[in-house]
């Protein structure tokens, strides 16, 4: 597979040298690192307890590298003043590139494309020191989804954003031209989470400018020491192309940081997270009607049909539970194994994920396969998930509690855990973790019910040759995204909306649906045709006339009437009652 995409990228190389239009080309963009953002092994302090804000420091938020308990510094804890000084300095710097072409927000676009393209290795081992996850794990999920967002913006942005003309007028408005124009909201405010604190940064930085937009991102307080290395690049663009670099910023902080930000002047909130923070996300919101979209919690099922090559199968099962240590959005949470595939699938996953390689991602050579949790709370709720399973009936196969020869890093054994039944707390809660929850089914009723029977609905996926069988299944999952043979690769498609249903948020960010949110629809009516203009009928003209209702009848029947003859009716009707009017209103006249 990888042969084929590279002899299509040298073709589609080729194309574009040959035929591509040149566009507007800005300055690479070059960064200069400091110690911990560039070295591989740092000489820092160890901090067991990893406390983010101390007695001693109370307006600073500390960072530290999740799988060593390494201390790498501090940024600020800001309060509301500051956030709002922020925000307005956003909002200022906003107006001028709401005005900017769309030739110069592609040339920025491409200016960071470039340099993700050309400093993998530096931005990934950033992130790998802030949030625990591998190199490929960072390759994987922060490299790879920025620059295709960045790709399809360059190529479709413009063409989704640019003016729309509507068609499909009636005969009341036959004589007037309709178009949408997409304007950018101003400023955007994004909560952003943890699990990759690259691309869930850029994700909105990259649409919200490229529809006008500033933006202002509320990074995790876990993950906070890495955003101003991510911020340098952007607001590097920016400069080179003539804009402040106050179009993007970052706050820091605990929640009444976040809070801060979402009740400042920012003209829509974009959140991800739980979804108890969430509600009180659109409560915070809710004082100044700023529109929300919220991207929350997820229990994706990846259904496998008893058809399925298992060995096949097995590696996607595998990158889709432990990719990341789990911590992923749409990471697969239940995996629902058809009756005759159950126990074949457990036999050929069993030896691998016992064989799974847990260590110190910067230190390992790369010799991992699993790296830490970001956040230490997360621990013991997943090892109460596996306890309450367990005590219900759940086999636990391999896993199933802290890695404790790695402390004082956040490490969880990779989990394989069978027998999942509906009374247990792991079959609808979120993991977020390294666990394989495994369960069985027979029939596709018990299926759906199983499935559904639960408060979120945000990705899933199903495994069958059966085509029909599969969309069968797809329409019966209730959830924003589904995928058929394949898992989060929708993702991929930034073509395609991103979101969920039930307690999973409301609301669309990528696709067409995503990047429009970003802007407000303005609707413009305007003449057609040269000296044809609406004028208001003489009969509803103030004082109107005794037979203007009439009138107006029979111009409904006209208009909307069900067959030629009852339109034919309603026209006689039509102009004898406005001859009437007519001679009426001369008759008052004189």
């Amino acid at each position: 597979m990888l042969e084929v995409f590279a002899g299509l990228a040298l073709v589609a190389t080729v194309w574009f040298f040959l035929f591509g239009k040149s566009e507007k080309k800005l300055p690479k963009i070059k960064i200069t690192l400091t110690e911990y953002e560039q070295k591989v092994d740092i000489n820092a302090p160890v901090k067991p307890d990893m406390t983010l804000v101390t007695p001693e420091e109370p307006d600073r938020l500390q960072c530290y590298d999740p799988a060593t308990a390494e201390h790498l510094g501090s940024v600020e804890n800001m309060d509301k003043a500051r956030v709002d000084e922020i925000v307005e300095k956003a909002c200022i710097a906003q107006k001028e590139w709401a005005k900017s072409s769309w030739e110069t927000r592609r040339a920025v676009m491409r200016a960071i494309l470039e340099y993700y393209v050309e400093n993998q290795e530096d931005i990934c081992r950033v992130s790998v020191r802030d949030s625990g996850k591998t190199m490929l794990g960072a390759v994987l999920g922060e490299i790879t989804p920025t620059c295709e967002k960045l790709r399809w913006i360059i190529a479709e942005g413009e063409k989704i954003l640019k003016t729309e003309y509507r068609g499909g007028n009636g005969l009341l408005t036959m004589h007037k031209s309709a178009r949408v124009e997409f304007k950018p909201l101003g400023v955007l405010g994004v909560l952003a989470p943890f699990n990759y604190p690259c691309h869930n940064l850029m994700n909105h930085i990259v649409s919200g400018l490229f529809a006008g937009n500033a933006v202002v991102s509320k990074v995790s307080e876990y993950t906070s020491w890495s955003a101003d290395f991510y911020l340098r690049a952007v607001r590097q663009a920016l400069q080179s192309a003539g804009y402040s670099p106050d179009l993007v910023a970052v706050v820091t902080g605990m929640g009444p940081t976040g809070a801060a930000l979402v009740e400042s002047r920012v003209n829509k909130i974009i959140f991800t997270g739980s979804d108890k923070i969430g509600k009180l996300v659109m409560q915070g919101a809710a004082k100044r009607l700023t529109p929300v979209i919220l991207e929350l919690g997820g229990k994706d099922p990846f259904i496998v049909c008893n058809d399925v090559n298992l060995n096949w199968l097995k590696d996607t099962a595998l990158r889709g539970v432990f990719q990341n240590n789990g911590q992923n959005c749409i990471g697969i949470e239940r995996l629902f194994v058809e009756e005759k595939a159950y126990q074949p699938f457990i036999d050929i996953v069993t030896p691998i994920i016992q064989a799974l390689r847990q260590g110190l991602p910067l230190k390992s050579g790369g010799k991992i396969d699993l790296g830490a949790m970001t956040m230490p709370r997360q621990l013991e709720h997943i090892e109460s998930l596996i306890q309450d399973a367990v005590s219900k009936g759940a086999k636990l196969i391999c896993g199933g509690r802290r890695n404790e020869s790695l402390k004082p890093g956040i490490f969880f054994e990779p989990t394989l855990i069978t027998g999942i039944t509906p009374d247990m707390r792991i079959a609808t809660e979120e993991v977020f973790g390294p666990v394989m929850a495994v369960l069985k089914w027979s029939t596709e009723d018990d299926l759906y019910q199983f499935v559904n029977n639960c408060p979120y609905g945000l990705g899933s996926s199903v495994f069958t040759d059966d085509k029909t069988r599969a969309r069968r299944i797809v329409d019966n999952v209730h959830a924003g995204m589904s995928n058929i043979n394949d898992f989060g690769v929708n993702y991929l498609c930034q073509s395609l909306p991103f979101g969920g249903v039930k307690c999973s948020g409301f609301g669309r960010f990528a696709g067409v649906e995503g990047l429009r949110a970003c802007c407000y629809p303005k609707s413009i009516t305007e003449d057609r045709f040269p000296g044809v203009k609406t004028s208001i009928p003489k009969p509803w003209c103030y004082p109107t006339a005794d037979s203007a209702p009439e009138i107006a009848e029979d111009l409904i029947g006209v208009a909307y009437g069900d067959s030629l003859y009852k339109k034919a009716i309603s026209t006689v009707k039509l102009v004898m009652g406005l001859v009437s009017a007519k001679s009426t209103t001369s008759k008052k006249l004189d």
